[in-house]
C-alpha cells in the first residue's frame, strides 16, 4: 500500500515538474518575445529620431548660410548704396563746374556779339561822343573769354582720382590708402596696378574705369 501510494507520489512529482517545465519555457519564450519586440520598438523610434536630427541638422545649415548669404547682399547693397551716394557728391561737384563753364562761355559768346553790335558803319559820321564811350566798355568785354583760357591752361591734376567716372572721395581715398595715387595707374595699369585694382572689383562701373581714366589722359 506504502509503495503503491508512493508511486503515486512520483508520479504526481513527475508532472508537476512537466507541467513545470512548460510553464518555464513558455515563461522564457514569452519574455524573450518580448525582448525582441522592445528591439523591434526601440529600433522603430530611434530611426525617426535619427532621421530627425539629421533634418534638424540639415534644417540649420540651410538656414545659416542662407543667413551668411543675404548677410552679404545686404553688406554689398549697403557699400554699393554709400559709394552711389559719395559718387553723386563727386559727380555732382563736376557737375557744378560744367555749368560755371557753359555760363561762362555764354557770357563771352554774349559780350563778343554785343561787341560786334557797338562796332559804328562807315557811312556815318563820327561818332557821338556818348556813343563812343558806350563802344569802349562793349569792346573790353570780350575780356570774359579769359575764363575758358586759364581753364584749358591749366593742367589736369593727376592725382584727384575723383576726376575718374565712377569714383567718388571714398574709393579715391581707398585706392590711395592701396598704392593707386594717380590717373595714370587707372588709364595704363601695370600688373601690379592692376592686382591694386582688383580689391575694388565690386564698385558700381569697375568695368568702365579704364577707358574713363583714358579719356582723361
Amino acid at each position: 500500500m506504502a509503495k503503491k501510494a508512493k508511486q503515486n507520489v512520483d508520479k504526481i512529482v513527475k508532472k508537476v515538474n512537466k507541467e513545470f517545465e512548460k510553464t518555464s519555457s513558455q515563461i522564457e519564450g514569452l519574455v524573450n518575445d518580448a525582448l525582441k519586440q522592445f528591439d523591434s520598438l526601440q529600433n522603430q523610434v530611434q530611426e525617426p529620431v535619427r532621421k530627425l536630427l539629421k533634418e534638424i541638422d540639415e534644417l540649420r545649415d540651410r538656414e545659416m548660410k542662407r543667413f551668411h548669404e543675404e548677410f552679404e547682399r545686404r553688406l554689398n547693397e549697403f557699400h554699393e548704396l554709400q559709394s552711389s551716394i559719395l559718387e553723386r557728391l563727386g559727380v555732382a561737384s563736376k557737375e557744378a563746374g560744367e555749368e560755371v563753364k557753359k555760363l561762362t562761355d555764354e557770357v563771352s559768346k554774349e559780350a563778343k556779339t554785343a561787341a560786334k553790335d557797338a562796332v559804328p558803319k562807315k557811312t556815318t559820321k563820327a561818332p557821338s561822343k556818348s556813343k563812343a564811350a558806350a563802344s569802349k566798355p562793349a569792346a573790353k568785354k570780350p575780356a570774359a573769354r579769359k575764363a575758358p583760357a586759364s581753364k584749358a591752361a591749366k593742367p589736369v591734376d593727376k592725382s584727384d582720382l575723383t576726376l575718374v567716372k565712377g569714383i567718388g572721395p571714398a574709393t579715391a581715398k581707398k585706392m590711395k590708402d592701396a598704392g593707386i595715387t594717380s590717373i595714370d595707374q587707372i588709364a595704363n595699369p601695370s600688373e601690379a596696378d592692376q592686382e591694386k585694382l582688383k580689391a575694388f572689383a565690386n564698385i558700381k562701373g569697375y568695368s568702365q574705369l579704364t577707358a574713363e581714366a583714358k579719356k582723361i589722359n
